[in-house]
């Protein structure tokens, strides 16, 4: 087994490759003159079981690129079997057709790391499960609520929480979390009465003088979020944390999380932290490593993945 990374997220490469007590497969991907990317493998790969981690964050289409010339790469030089690990999945909020003329991105991005040489992919917290079914190779869409719930025993009284989904979409997910704490479950429902009046958020639920925890899989702009965390503590709550999968905090973001309601913002390292974020008072960072890399090793060795969220 051999484990390569692109640029994306070096650092949790490292740590799963510790996890997994390999090395870090040798490589070289660098830009050319024009941003060209190119790729050299500095290992033999010939009929290897090889594992390519790499985040499509930001800059997206450069990570995607990597990723993709890195698989070529691999497919080349006679690896028995690549796997895609892409602990961010960009692209999945394009997974249907918003209006007439648009492109469904996700089904795309998908087709193209098949085509590249992908034997299979392993994924955290997919925006929308119905992705997997984009790929036409086998597809593990692990989750982070097991990682989530210890952090979450570690730092709470359980008999004072409430799981809170931002949205009626995020249910699923949400309940997954509260079964695993033995609590109670609540719902933000964002609706506009009128056309042209500002959204309002109503909250499924008694939230007051409990700890609420919002549980979601991306933070982009956080004005969802914080606007959620207002409503929360305007219906009483004691307290709100956020949980969430993805940190893409684009813009302004952090500055707005920062200087929100929100007790604390709790991402993982899915995609790799700034400076910035490490700096922010409010803002923590799960590690992720044990999970992704206890995943790899299942893999490779034919076993059950499902059974690590039973």
């Amino acid at each position: 087994m051999k484990l390569f990374c692109g640029n994306s997220n070096p650092r949790l490469a490292e740590d799963i490759a510790n996890y997994l007590n390999i090395s870090l497969g040798k490589a070289t991907v660098k830009r050319f003159a024009d941003q060209e990317i190119f790729v050299e493998l500095h290992e033999n790969v010939r009929g290897q079981d090889v594992f390519v981690l790499q985040s499509s964050s930001y800059p997206a289409n450069d990570h995607l690129m990597e990723l993709l010339i890195m698989i070529d790469a691999l497919r080349r030089s006679s690896a028995r079997r690549t796997t895609a690990v892409i602990p961010y999945f960009g692209y999945a909020r394009q997974d249907r057709k918003p209006g007439p003329r648009t492109p469904i991105s996700a089904k795309l991005v998908a087709n193209l790391i098949t085509e590249a040489g992908a034997n299979r992919v392993l994924t955290l917290d997919l925006h929308a499960g119905q992705i997997q079914g984009f790929f036409d190779i086998p597809t593990d869409n692990l989750y982070a609520v097991p990682v989530i719930s210890r952090d979450v025993k570690m730092h709470y009284s359980l008999d004072n929480v409430i799981v809170v989904s931002p949205d009626v979409g995020g249910v699923v997910r949400a309940r997954s979390l509260a079964k695993r704490l033995n609590s109670l479950l609540a719902i933000v429902d964002k609706r506009r009465e009128r056309p042209g009046e500002s959204e309002v958020m109503n909250i499924i639920g008694n939230v007051s003088g409990k700890d609420c925890l919002l549980l979601d899989d991306i933070v982009d702009s956080g004005g969802t979020l914080c606007n959620a965390a207002n409503a929360l503590l305007e219906h009483g709550a004691n307290s709100v944390t956020a949980y969430i999968t993805h940190g893409v905090l684009s813009g302004n973001a952090i500055e707005r999380i920062t200087n929100s309601a929100l007790k604390e913002l709790v991402i993982t390292d899915s995609i790799m932290p700034t400076e910035k974020i490490e700096r922010a008072h409010n803002i923590r960072v799960l590690a992720i490593a044990d999970l992704i890399g206890e995943a790899i090793a299942r893999t490779a060795a034919e076993q059950s993945v499902s059974s690590l969220f039973s």
